[in-house]
């Protein structure tokens, strides 16, 4: 059936057949009454037309959507479709007898696993069946990505999708009671006090099939609850108060109605201000201390205890808790910190009315600092106290941060937080956990990055049988305002996550199914920006590799010890340029690659057993072919006075242009090093031409990041008295390169 008021193609083919001009009458028009020729012809054409367009523009196909509103991903599902649908000019109709197409959101448990779906199209009917709730939210996200790349409905065919990883989570760091004190951080306070701010990301969230939001930060029990016996904890006003509530039951509410689970992560023993001052324990545990010694006092014991369980039972939407052995626990053994752990979180979450799940971070400290450290006993020690759990709901989510703070950077695990990792923890194959690696990204927050075969082959070599997932996300960064944009002209983001779409559309669509192929991808380019500019995921994938070569060469560890977007290192406690002597010295991350230093020191001749790795020369091949085709397929796109579209472009170019500053700079590197050794001019005069080259592409990094970028208070400059990151403020340092090939400057390393 059509909807009524609504005319068929074939309707419109009768009534023209039966219109027949001549010169003399239009014979539709009944025989008993007289009208003149002109009369007649004006009439009929103007009704042809007015059908015709009326069929174009105001004669949309109707669909029923069919779904159970007591599931609250098939409500969520059935608000998504309706507005996409709408959007392209279909008519939703209230009226289950009269529709073109039936869409028939069902769960289907028997045939389908778990968050996996099936859209089944039979004619008028397409049917989205879901394994669960989320999976039938995920098979109508896909569907609704369809109608607006502009398919039409009645050319929807067969899908079928499952999970490969259970667990896909964001970290996601709060601006109250921070990790750190700092401009950047505080900056997003009031913004993150938005409910509208959270609506957007977590759209962004289900859109992108994650399925885990974690909220950090020091002390979050402050803001969710007036402890019961210890109401002298809390700061806040009862209007304040009602008002911390009511963000934090929506943000739940709607990650709920999502399909994501909720955590909420904090960092070990640390307690209100007013509680430590109204009860004169844990003197420094409170924001703005971090690096403190654990208070193991009976009543912080017990106020914490009794928070933990207090939060989880008027806090109904909330799925866990996460622990963490690290700061606020100096001078405490790993054996003390894991009896504090048992003694009052996880206690505590054992005694709410309710089952919760439990993320269990991995202990970064093997002995009574918290600066990090690794050793098997930690590990035996760790893994035997969580095998003893057996009360929460599911697998506990053990997290391990892959490559420390820097994860976009070699596939292969090297170290976590602290040092190596040994098998302790997966051999033998652990029953109760699983293991969610930590991606974090420390490296990039102003420029967007996309690397899509990085992420698949990350999962693939990672993705083992006692793995559950991934957790991604920053320490020093918080995704809410956007303090970046300088360009005074309309873009299509609001939120400072907006502009990274395409970073959480890549992990978030291929940690739920790797083979997501880039089509996908290129099709949201299109959508946003218009036609031929799908050219956009290679040139990201070619020019924001450079922060993957950058980060795999040269070593890190703690989050301040490399910027990569910025060229940044950590230096005698100061954010600094990287120089050409700190590239020649530094080792790599990953051993696939061979220093500077190193590949001078043993040679380049054949039979050194280097020929299988990456050298410095081949790494600058690599960087200058890829860079310098990224720019190519940048080079054509139509801007069309797109400010939103102006970023991409330009971004691409600021990536390769980093690109190729890094290649001229490994090339001078490698001749500077040589001279030294060998005390060959020539290869004195080689490295300061090299490194004039890097100072020009650095130039153009300048030119092409100074209109559209702000001065920006980046994390990386925590120990820099809040001074403000540009790349323009570092061309000195850089400059500073050539003059230390010339031998103007001491080389402070040897």
């Amino acid at each position: 059936m059509t909807h009524k008021n609504k005319l068929f193609k074939g309707d419109i083919a009768r009534f023209l057949t039966n219109v027949q001009f001549n010169s003399s009458i239009i014979r539709f028009f009944p025989t008993n009454r007289c009208y003149s020729y002109s009369f007649m012809k004006k009439t009929m054409l103007g009704l042809v037309t007015y059908l015709i367009l009326g069929l174009a523009s105001g004669y949309s196909q109707s669909v029923y959507i069919l779904f159970d509103p007591n599931v609250d991903q098939a409500r969520y599902a059935n608000k998504i479709l309706t507005e996409a649908l709408k959007g392209k000019g279909y008519h939703i109709s209230p009226d289950r007898g009269a529709y073109d197409f039936l869409l028939n959101l069902d769960i289907n448990s028997v045939k389908l696993e778990k968050e996996a779906y099936m859209i089944i199209p039979d004619r008028k009917v397409i049917t989205v069946n879901g394994g669960d709730a989320n999976g039938l939210l995920y098979g109508s996200l896909s569907l609704k990505e369809k109608v607006l790349n502009g398919i039409p409905i009645s050319e929807i065919g067969f899908e079928q999708e499952k999970p490969e990883l259970e667990f896909r989570g964001i970290k996601h760091n709060l601006p109250w009671d921070a990790y750190r004190a700092n401009p950047a951080l505080d900056q997003h306070y009031l913004t993150a006090r938005d409910i509208n701010y959270w609506e957007a990301f977590l759209d962004m969230m289900a859109e992108n099939r994650f399925n885990v939001l974690s909220l950090w930060n020091l002390h979050p029990f402050t803001y969710m609850i007036r402890p019961k016996n210890f109401p002298e904890a809390s700061p806040f006003t009862d209007a304040e108060f009602m008002q911390w509530q009511e963000l934090y039951r929506g943000i739940f509410r709607m990650a709920r109605e999502r399909g994501i689970e909720t955590y909420i992560v904090n960092w070990s023993i640390f307690v209100s201000e007013e509680f430590s001052k109204a009860h004169k324990v844990a003197k420094d545990n409170f924001y703005p201390h971090f690096y403190v010694d654990g208070d193991t006092s009976e009543i912080v014991k017990r106020y914490t205890r009794e928070s933990v369980t207090q939060v989880l039972e008027e806090y109904p939407d909330l799925t866990g808790f996460g622990i963490s052995h690290g700061e606020g626990m100096g001078g405490m053994t790993p054996q003390q910190r894991q009896d504090w752990m048992n003694e009052t979180m996880i206690e505590g979450m054992r005694l709410a009315n309710r089952k919760t799940k439990f993320i269990h971070r991995v202990p970064f400290s093997a002995n009574l600092g918290s600066g990090g450290s690794t050793s098997r006993d930690t590990e035996r020690l760790t893994r035997e106290a969580m095998e003893k759990i057996d009360y929460f709901d599911g697998p506990i989510w053990v997290e391990m941060k892959f490559n420390w703070s820097h994860a976009h950077s070699t596939p292969d695990l090297v170290k976590v937080h602290g040092g190596e990792l040994g098998d302790t923890y997966f051999v033998p194959e652990p029953k109760n956990y699983k293991i969610t690696w930590m991606a974090r990204n420390e490296d990039f927050f102003t420029l967007r990055w996309g690397v899509p075969d990085f992420i698949r082959l990350h999962i693939a070599k990672n993705n083992h049988s006692y793995v559950g997932g991934y957790f991604i996300g920053s320490e020093g960064y918080i995704p809410v305002k956007d303090y970046f944009t300088a360009i005074n002209k309309p873009v299509d983001w609001k939120y400072a996550f907006q502009r990274q779409w395409l970073f959480y559309k890549l992990w978030g669509r291929l940690l739920y199914n790797p083979q997501t192929p880039d089509e996908v991808f290129k099709a949201e380019f299109n959508r946003r920006y218009g036609k031929n500019t799908e050219d956009l995921l290679e040139a990201f994938s070619l020019s924001s590799s450079t922060q993957l070569r950058l980060a795999s060469v040269f070593d890190s560890t703690w989050d301040l010890t490399l910027y990569g977007e910025g060229f940044m290192s950590l230096d005698k406690g100061t954010m600094k340029y990287i120089s050409v002597d700190k590239l020649i010295n530094q080792k790599t991350m990953d051993p696939n690659y061979i220093s500077v230093k190193d590949f001078v020191g043993q040679g380049t001749s054949a039979g050194t057993g280097y020929e299988i790795k990456i050298t410095p020369l081949e790494l600058a091949n690599r960087l200058e072919r890829d860079c310098k085709r990224a720019l190519e397929l940048v080079e054509n796109i139509e801007l069309k006075d797109n400010a939103s579209l102006l970023y991409e472009v330009s971004d691409v170019q600021a990536w390769s242009n980093l690109g190729l500053h890094l290649a001229e700079k490994l090339r001078g590197a490698v001749h500077l090093q040589t001279f030294r050794v060998s005390a060959s001019e020539i290869h004195r005069e080689l490295a300061i031409a090299h490194l004039e080259n890097a100072l020009s592409y650095w130039d153009k990094v300048i030119a092409v990041t100074r209109p559209i970028y702000k001065d920006m208070p980046l994390t990386p400059y925590l120990h820099n008295n809040n001074a403000l990151f540009h790349w323009e403020h570092l061309r000195p340092e850089v400059e500073d390169d050539i003059s230390i090939a010339k031998g103007q400057k001491i080389n402070s390393l040897d």
